[in-house]
């Protein structure tokens, strides 16, 4: 009879440890879908999150992370004060956002490998692509902002000019220094909690999509070549590339993303108006990057290109619209 007992008292044990590892389970296939959507320029992660009803627990586990928690959590490893740092590791949700940033980072790490060698060997069709999902996002968002006074006008212009300007070349003037691939990691991941904007499409605009999708490719591949018997040196460069992009997007989340959310709080209807601005004046950039890679190779536009270009946009919009609809009857 007790064994009969015990038996019964583990199965629910069991079945609450079960659950537990298919929620965490369900958190990390949902960030794996945050990643994907991330990794391309024109969808956003934080509209996948709004989606997978995650959105509102991202944005406060994102905002609840502040130096003074960091480093009650550092306290860990102080006996007295373990017992803090767990609580303060509660208090940003830290099980949610390991789980969620594993499976970003996988996502991450496979679309770009992927994107890095489409982007080499069809430049013309992948920037199409993107350009359709830049469109189709301008598009959707478009609906939910309202241009019926002067600020919201004078925001809509600025993020216009300043993307167009910038998808052009401007924000090539600072190159690809280490100071520059921080702010970008900045911006980046600004991007990523909000619904409609894309860290990679404001990427593309700092001229450091194609830049940081070959350096992280390169780094994963010398990190492969140190662990076959390379020189740990083959890590270095690339490395630093990478590990100045994640600094600058730490730095992000504890200024950046805040005053994003502090202008959506109290200046909504112009901070939208000018963050869809941004995307509608980066469909230069496509253009202009398609461009470049044609002249790189010694070929101009022709008919059958400027067709691929177009089909592939048609199919990349068609992709926004999709998911677009899909958000219409999650939140109907």
């Amino acid at each position: 009879m007790d064994s009969e007992e015990d038996s019964h008292k583990q199965m629910p044990a069991q079945s609450d440890e079960r659950s537990a590892l298919l929620s965490w389970l369900l958190i990390y296939l949902k960030g794996v879908c945050m990643g994907a959507a991330d990794a391309v320029p024109g969808v956003s992660g934080g509209t996948i999150a709004l989606i997978t009803g995650i959105y509102e627990r991202l944005i406060g586990a994102v905002t609840a992370i502040t130096p003074g928690r960091i480093k009650r959590v550092l306290g860990v490893v102080v006996p007295g004060r373990r017992a803090d740092a767990v609580a303060a590791m509660r208090e940003v949700d830290i099980g949610f956002l390991l789980a969620l940033g594993a499976g970003i980072a996988t996502a991450i790490v496979t679309v770009m490998r992927v994107l890095h060698i489409a982007l080499n060997e069809a430049p013309v069709p992948t920037y199409g692509f993107f350009f359709g999902l830049i469109a189709a996002s301008a598009v959707v968002l478009y609906a939910q902002v309202s241009l019926d006074g002067p600020r919201q006008i004078a925001a809509a212009v600025a993020g216009f000019l300043i993307a167009f300007i910038a998808s052009g070349g401007g924000a090539g003037v600072a190159g690809h220094s280490l100071p520059a691939i921080a702010f970008a990691g900045g911006i980046a991941v600004s991007a990523m909690i909000l619904p409609g904007v894309s860290g990679s499409l404001l990427l593309l605009i700092l001229g450091q999509y194609e830049y940081m999708t070959a350096a992280l490719n390169t780094f994963l591949d010398s990190l492969i070549d140190v662990a076959g018997g390379a020189p740990l040196s083959v890590v270095v460069e690339p490395g630093t590339v990478v590990v100045t992009f994640m600094l600058g997007a730490i730095i992000g989340l504890f200024s950046i993303a805040h005053v994003v959310r502090w202008a959506l709080e109290h200046h909504r209807r112009a901070t939208l108006a000018f963050l869809v601005s941004l995307i509608v004046g980066a469909l230069r950039a496509p253009v202009v990057k398609s461009t470049e890679e044609l002249v790189a190779a010694g070929e101009s536009w022709t008919t059958g290109l400027y067709a691929t270009f177009a089909v592939a946009a048609v199919v990349g919009a068609a992709v926004v619209l999709l998911v677009d609809r899909y958000t219409d009857v999650i939140e109907s």
